[in-house]
């Protein structure tokens, strides 16, 4: 018999309009007055005034931090401790990508604990309490509302990760109404960051589990079949939502079957080069799976069909079939119009061992990967990429 621990996000809300309920689920957590944490293009797109809308109607008190950036760094964390002190808040939404969700899990946290930064860094070192958590993507990439992670930016290009159940929120909710108006270039890019917590949950190294296995499996399928109509026509709501839901059990699948080598040397072109994280990733991508594919060929081929749709031929050669997956996602990353190669985003080659030596920081990750990575290997990956 398998044994394995698996957590969660404890309610789900998957539904279209469905921030409308916010209000009420702040009342139901007990929640009189919370905190809103966001950043500046979630205001100016519009997006926040309609969560707004929702407190106003309901004459529901709130505070509002809207100065979280991407790849948070600790200064932010605190400026939005700081006000949410002043302000007396009992509760936290975050609203927005990865960074506010990171951001919003951290502040619930420290608010109700009162420990730093530095002392949970790492996996399970909080004490914990927090205070009630609601998190709603507003892209379909990080699956952050289904994770028990939170990272910060703790140096000029260095990351940190704090690890512990306390981070999964009471409530996430879905609503692709949200995502609607987001660009054709950053939904691809969310895309394949969620497509690559699937396949990294599916292959890691530790904790892989058959309850992570489905999620995987069923993440990839929404993924797959909806990213490019989404990135075709981005008012496609059920594909927005097929989407979101897909990132979400994405997120849950990697948040107990971690993520490997693929994440592990985006984190250094966040790092020193401010890229995306879903493009990082999605640099890396193909490159890694090559890397990796002597290993886990078995695994790679079980993807194969649902990844690859109709473009897939079963073989009986494991190995084949997934080197012909590395060759569709590849084709799907170039018709998504995601930029593949490092040296067209202004990297030099020179640059490639910095980037190589910092990856191997990345032990957390590292050590989830079906093949060990050497620095000299990690270097020969950024080659392949740039």
């Amino acid at each position: 018999m398998e044994s394995f621990v698996f957590n969660t996000t404890k309610s789900l809300i998957n539904q279209p309009g469905a921030i409308a309920q916010l209000a009420d689920i702040c009342k139901q957590h007990g929640v009189r007055k919370p905190i809103i944490v966001t950043d500046q293009g979630i205001v100016a797109c519009g997006l926040l005034e309609k969560l707004e809308a929702v407190f106003h109607r309901e004459d529901l008190p709130y505070a509002c931090f809207c100065d979280i950036v991407a790849d948070p760094p600790e200064r932010v964390i605190y400026e939005a401790l700081d006000l949410a002190r002043s302000q007396g808040v009992d509760g936290v939404i975050g609203f927005g990508g990865g960074s506010s969700l990171d951001s919003a899990k951290l502040i619930a946290l420290m608010l109700a604990s009162g420990e730093k930064l530095e002392d949970i860094y790492g996996i399970e070192q909080a004490k914990g309490p927090r205070l009630p958590l609601m998190l709603i993507p507003t892209t379909a990439g990080t699956g952050s509302e289904a994770t028990a992670v939170a990272i910060v930016t703790t140096g000029e290009t260095s990351k940190m990760g704090v690890v512990t159940p306390l981070l999964l929120p009471d409530v996430a909710i879905l609503d692709a109404e949200l995502t609607l108006g987001l660009p054709a270039h950053i939904t691809a890019a969310t895309g394949i960051d969620a497509m690559v917590h699937a396949i990294e949950a599916y292959t890691s190294a530790h904790k892989k589990n058959r309850y992570s296995d489905i999620l995987a499996k069923e993440a990839l399928d929404l993924l797959a079949n909806n990213i490019l109509k989404v990135c075709q026509n981005g008012q496609d709501l059920e594909a927005r939502q097929a989407m979101l839901l897909g990132a979400f059990l994405a997120g849950q699948a990697f948040a107990n079957s971690p993520v490997a080598a693929v994440h592990a040397l985006a984190y250094p072109l966040g790092g020193h080069f401010h890229i995306p994280h879903g493009l990082s990733n999605s640099l890396v991508l193909p490159h890694v799976m090559r890397f990796n594919n002597s290993h886990c060929h078995e695994l790679y081929a079980e993807l194969a069909p649902i990844i690859m749709g109709d473009d897939y031929i079963a073989h009986e050669d494991s190995k084949a079939v997934s080197t012909e997956l590395i060759k569709h996602i590849e084709l799907l990353i170039g018709n998504l119009k995601l930029c593949t190669h490092l040296r067209d985003l202004d990297i030099q080659e020179k640059d490639l061992p910095v980037l190589a030596k910092d990856a191997m920081l990345q032990t957390r990750l590292l050590q989830n990967n079906p093949r060990n990575v050497s620095e000299q290997d990690a270097l020969n990956i950024y080659k392949a990429a740039w």
